[in-house]
């Protein structure tokens, strides 16, 4: 053990202070974002609504007036969304909150009413106990299930509708952004005369590698999402299913979760039908899960590309860990952390930052670039 520690204690070293600097970055972006959450949400407002400004701006308009049309188109676009779908979604998630209760009795009565067919047609054998134990376990595990998804749903309802701070923030976001809009020349002017070099070599590293990656990323994620989104919802409606529209909805967020997808919410639903007895659905809801699960795997790396090059379960891990540690912060830096990463050892700057032994390779791994 000892000659492993004097062998690797620089490489060791090296690591634990890359970690710790992942961490006060981390911790900073976290401790800043719930300082200033409006100033970040208006950096991406100022994205929605600069392409528009641009374009007018460019037809004549003045920059100020550009960006005033621009925002507030942005904010009708927002209100009616929030009022149309907004109002349908949280309707129909009630729904399916005052009605899961029920769902999970007849869930329960029908495993009941099974085991004791089973019990019947067995006779008094040493497995008749285990049918006993079962029609307990199903009652627990129902009461269980049935709380943790009317939580869900009841959580989902008040985070729609308890939105008081949210709003607030949001709306100083789009008045920055308005006014960002109008400056931002200014600003890069000051940024390019200002700025040390070291740092713009930073900036156009992070720009090259990282954030031109994560917005394909995510241009290729909401095409993807909205296919989803578009499928499930005109799937369902044909198959007469009521709430298609929040339950495609929430197909589509479970969509954005790498390793999981869809199938967390469609397979315990499937399984629930062929308990029940409701066989056809059940198949129709299988060749529905399978469709939205083959037509991703076809066109995303299609729609993609290369634009990550990070596979699902090292994101996912990364995320799962920055959400515990740093909240909504971690949620929204991981992502761009871990692709900063995987560009910094594709680049080279890991094999120079993290020392290792020499004599336990062919060939010094710090030498290369």
């Amino acid at each position: 053990m000892i000659s492993f520690y004097r062998k690797y204690y620089k490489t060791i070293f090296d690591i634990a202070l890359l970690i710790l600097t992942v961490y006060l970055f981390m911790y900073i972006f976290s401790l800043l974002y719930r300082i200033a959450t409006p100033i970040f949400f208006s950096f991406v407002i100022y994205m929605i609504i600069e392409p528009l400004a641009k374009f007018l701006h460019r037809r004549g308009l003045k920059k100020s007036i550009a960006s005033g049309i621009s925002t507030i188109l942005f904010i009708l676009v927002i209100l009616g969304a929030i009022t149309g779908l907004g109002a349908i979604f949280t309707t129909q998630i009630l729904h399916l909150k005052d009605k899961f209760p029920e769902y999970t009795a007849v869930m329960e009565r029908e495993i009941i009413q099974r085991s004791e067919a089973l019990q019947n047609y067995l006779g008094p054998l040493p497995i008749q106990d285990l049918i006993e134990q079962a029609k307990e376990y199903s009652t627990v595990i129902t009461g269980k299930i049935t709380q943790f998804v009317t939580g869900f749903l009841t959580g989902t309802f008040t985070a729609l509708t308890s939105v008081s701070t949210f709003l607030i923030n949001f709306a100083i976001g789009i008045i920055l952004a308005y006014f960002l809009s109008i400056e931002i020349e200014s600003w890069k002017r000051m940024a390019e005369e200002k700025t040390p070099k070291t740092f713009k070599k930073a900036f156009h590293f992070l720009r090259e590698n990282v954030l031109k990656g994560i917005v394909t990323y995510i241009k290729a994620q909401a095409k993807l999402i909205t296919l989803t989104f578009i499928v499930v919802f005109i799937s369902l409606l044909l198959l007469d299913v009521k709430n298609a529209f929040s339950i495609a909805l929430l197909s589509a967020v479970f969509d954005v979760l790498p390793l999981l997808g869809v199938s967390t919410l469609f397979i315990p639903w499937i399984i629930y039908l062929f308990i029940v007895g409701q066989t056809t659905l059940g198949i129709w809801l299988s060749v529905l899960l399978a469709v939205v699960i083959t037509t991703r795997q076809i066109l995303e790396p299609k729609i993609t590309g290369d634009s990550l090059g990070v596979s699902a379960f090292t994101m996912l891990a990364f995320i799962i860990i920055s959400l515990s540690l740093f909240g909504v912060a971690g949620l929204i830096l991981s992502p761009i952390l871990i692709i900063l990463i995987k560009a910094l050892y594709e680049q080279g700057y890991l094999k120079r930052w993290i020392r290792m032994p020499a004599e336990e390779y062919e060939q010094d791994p710090g030498a290369s670039r």
